[in-house]
């Protein structure tokens, strides 16, 4: 029985000594070399956190109300439908704040308020 010899070329023995895992880094403005990695986009964690949020309230979302990034991820204030009435202007709403990790994940969440559907905020 004859051996031939195999030619491609395993992870470890990788040009340069490098493995062929280890994905290019890049260095950004602020000094540091990240791995390059698709970042997660506004619109996509949005539309996570909604359903993420949904589904541990069992309440929809209808809105988000404000979104902004934090140094530990981001925040957002959605505003859920509570309990539905008719006619619609008197179903009960609430905002909830919601607090997600740097990938979107859910971290935590609290109600913040409850209102009328048709109700002006007359504290802010």
């Amino acid at each position: 029985m004859s051996h031939t010899p195999n030619n491609h070329t395993s992870e470890s023995e990788a040009p340069h000594g490098t493995p062929s895992s280890r994905r290019p880094r890049e260095a950004h403005d602020d000094g540091r070399d990240r791995t390059s990695q698709p970042r997660t986009s506004p619109a996509q964690v949005l539309r996570e956190a909604r359903e993420q949020l949904a589904e541990l309230t069992g309440m929809p979302v209808e809105t988000v109300s404000s979104f902004e990034r934090t140094p530990d991820g981001w925040s957002l204030q959605a505003e859920v439908l509570e309990l539905a009435r008719v006619p619609d202007t008197m179903s009960l709403m609430a905002s909830y704040e919601v607090e997600l990790d740097a990938e979107g994940l859910l971290t935590g969440y609290r109600r913040v308020r409850r209102y009328e559907r048709g109700r002006a905020d007359a504290r802010r």
